[in-house]
């Protein structure tokens, strides 16, 4: 009996994160075809989406620590550059230099937190850089230079809010990105107000808020109870892969050649180094 509730809450954790994946990519489809300015747009998303966490959390825990800002700041950071980032270049190109997060994460991680940076931290560094550096290659005559390095930062700004999760004793993630998407709410006002509201861009808006920003967060969170990290890495990658597909069906918008090889080396490149940490630490429980 116990076994089969345990691989009925595993397939539940699977159904949960692979649901909360999918949410995830159509954010760069919703972001495209509204009208809106990115500012405005991003604001009006996190509102949906703070008051979606509010009902599941029904009372924030507010430490008002360091970390606990901090975390918020750096995640409206990310929030807002990377709608921005799909204003400026292909969703492809925002989405998978956005995923280079992890390997910022290992470089702040040895800074701040004093983590021993191993050997394939430093081979993963050095080969998703070169990786992202193919994207510039397209970028400067399609003008897609800027989203680029918007997209970057939306990747960099993920570590920090990363960085700062552990820095957190009290608290949850789930309240930090509750802080951070009331923080976009308010430094979007003045863009919101001059926006032109209409019955497409609210729909838009209430499709990303409600269900690519809120409820798939809040089913990742649930997800992590009943699956490992391992699988919860593998599946998570459907972000990055169904992205720039969904745009592409729907829009026609299509990645160039190079962008594709840098997507592909830097998917492989921090899949490849998530799974290798995963099973070191789980031989490192089992001795």
């Amino acid at each position: 009996m116990e076994s089969k509730a345990a691989d009925k809450n595993r397939y539940k954790g699977i159904i949960y994160v692979a649901i909360a994946s999918i949410l995830w990519s159509t954010g760069g489809l919703l972001i495209k075809l509204s009208n809106w300015n990115p500012v405005a747009l991003s604001g009006a998303r996190s509102l949906i989406s703070a008051l979606v966490m509010l009902i599941y959390l029904k009372r924030p825990k507010i430490t008002r620590s360091k970390p606990q800002i901090l975390g918020a700041i750096t995640y409206s950071a990310t929030v807002m550059c990377f709608v921005i980032a799909n204003k400026l270049t292909t969703a492809a190109n925002a989405i998978l230099l956005q995923y280079t997060a992890p390997i910022f994460v290992a470089i702040l991680g040895a800074w701040i937190l004093k983590e021993k940076i191993h050997w394939y931290d430093v081979v993963s560094i050095i080969v998703v850089f070169l990786g992202m550096g193919l994207f510039f290659i397209e970028g400067v005559d399609k003008g897609n230079a800027l989203g680029n390095i918007i997209a970057i930062l939306a990747g960099f700004s993920l570590a920090c809010t990363t960085i700062a999760l552990r820095l957190q004793k009290e608290g949850s993630a789930v309240e930090t990105t509750w802080l951070g998407n009331i923080l976009t709410f308010i430094i979007a006002l003045p863009f919101i107000v001059k926006v032109k509201i209409d019955a497409v861009n609210l729909i838009i808006v209430l499709l990303l808020g409600s269900f690519q920003l809120g409820i798939s967060y809040i089913l990742y969170v649930n997800s992590l109870k009943y699956i490992t990290a391992f699988e919860a890495i593998l599946i998570t990658v459907l972000e990055p892969l169904l992205n720039p597909l969904w745009v592409y069906i729907f829009t026609g918008e299509a990645p160039g050649i190079y962008a594709i090889i840098g997507g592909t080396i830097v998917i492989l490149t921090v899949l490849m180094r998530n799974v290798y940490i995963t099973k070191i630490k789980a031989m490192r429980k089992n001795k």
